[in-house]
């Protein structure tokens, strides 16, 4: 494929094009679920266990199938893994519609479909970062990281907004029943496309893979990460802004908001809540108009830092406005260095475990998110949640400082050869 010459131009490409708005929909379509099925459970319920269950149940699959996931992208025709993921979000959809229609919810119904939507992710998501090489070549990749990670945060913000819509409307069982159709824009992508995310791959080293799962599959890809540096020092970037910090703050919002404006704390809620999403939007659309926002290790540990410095401020904001701001700008910051280190590890993971390297970079970056939930939720709990938020972001920082010096002294920080040639392309 050739270099790209302009901003936005993997846009250009038909093909990765109609594959963002299917993921900006399936996003969507993910967090209508969410809004839907969280607010039955809450009204039926009213079970903290069970609401807690449904934040693990959507990491948990990340830390224990990441690597899985992405050797299934190593092995198999990616669309395929997208027919079934899609399959089993739908599945989902219209389990909640069928049991919320009828009357019947119990617990052991939400637990499983709880499940098996956080199984779907994991299916889909490494598949969906290994075919974007197919489709705009290693030139393209760093801009189309971006772009997909900036409409996943469209998807992202316009989900509660539109679930919040079908359940006053429709109801429950029919706002989600309609939302199983929101799946299918991919199921016709992957029907259509010819793009498998193994074009540029051998046949006889693609036969040779095979699927790995368990915790000794998760210790071979992580020695196979140790062999590069960059490669190393993303994974373990995005794994400790994950464990330490993570977006457990997100769950607190509520609280953060009513210690805010307490008469007012349902609007300063959702302002909240959507700050953030409206700041990684801004700041993927700025990245990529930057002529030289190509990833370097250097560069997305200072966003990480930057982004660590927001939350830090957000826990100590002292009235309700710098708190609006701080988390505006750890959207900013969050998909910058996310972006990088993704595109990152894409560039530099060599053909042969590109999808095994994906998934414990989503391991990492998704999985441990779990970890944040100790961290600052129930650390929260014994001493507040400013404190616990702000003594967690403390911990990063200084986490960072090390990590950036090691980068620093390994003599790591220039681009890879594909990522340097993005900036060279953009030179009119």
């Amino acid at each position: 494929m050739p270099q790209r010459s302009t901003s936005f131009a993997v846009l250009a490409d038909p093909s990765f094009r109609w594959f963002t708005i299917a993921s900006v929909l399936w996003m969507m379509g993910d967090n209508i679920e969410h809004v839907i099925s969280y607010w039955v459970l809450f009204e039926e319920f009213d079970s903290p266990a069970l609401g807690g269950y449904a934040v693990i149940s959507h990491w948990a699959p990340f830390l224990l199938g990441g690597v899985l996931g992405g050797s299934l992208a190593d092995r198999y025709d990616c669309r395929k893994l997208f027919l079934v993921s899609m399959i089993m979000f739908i599945f989902v959809s219209l389990g909640w519609a069928l049991v919320f229609w009828t009357g019947t919810l119990a617990i052991w119904h939400a637990v499983i479909l709880l499940t098996l939507h956080g199984v779907a992710g994991v299916v889909f998501t490494p598949a969906s970062q290994v075919i974007i090489h197919d489709i705009v070549g290693n030139d393209g990749v760093a801009s189309a990281v971006r772009l997909t990670a900036t409409g996943r945060q469209i998807g992202l913000l316009l989900g509660p907004a539109v679930g919040g819509l079908f359940l006053l409307a429709l109801g429950p069982g029919l706002g989600i029943a309609i939302n199983a159709a929101i799946y299918l824009p991919m199921v016709a992508w992957s029907l259509r496309e010819p793009y498998t995310g193994h074009g540029d791959m051998p046949r006889d080293v693609r036969a040779r893979r095979k699927v790995v799962w368990g915790l000794s599959a998760n210790l071979d890809a992580l020695k196979v990460a140790r062999t590069n540096r960059t490669i190393f020092a993303m994974i373990v970037l995005v794994g400790l802004t994950s464990l330490l910090v993570g977006n457990a703050h997100q769950a607190q919002l509520p609280e953060f908001a009513e210690s805010f404006l307490e008469d007012d704390a349902g609007l300063a809620y959702t302002l909240l809540l959507v700050a953030g999403a409206v700041g990684a939007i801004c700041g993927g659309l700025l990245l990529e108009t930057l002529p030289n926002a190509a990833p370097t290790p250097a560069r997305s540990t200072a966003m990480a830092f930057c982004w660590t410095l927001t939350m830090l401020l957000f826990a100590a904001a002292p009235v309700y406005s710098v708190a609006l701001v701080a988390l505006f700008l750890s959207g900013v910051f969050l998909i910058a260095f996310t972006s990088m280190a993704q595109a990152l590890v894409q560039l530099e993971a060599p053909l042969e475990n590109r999808g095994r390297l994906i998934g414990l970079f989503n391991t990492s970056l998704n999985g441990l998110r779990v970890g944040s939930g100790v961290t600052v939720g129930f650390l929260g709990a014994l001493i507040g949640i400013q404190w616990s938020l702000g003594l967690s972001a403390a911990v990063l920082l200084l986490a960072l400082v090390l990590l950036g010096l090691g980068l620093r002294r390994s003599g790591r920080s220039e681009p890879p050869k594909a990522a340097r040639s993005e900036v060279i392309s953009r030179v009119p």
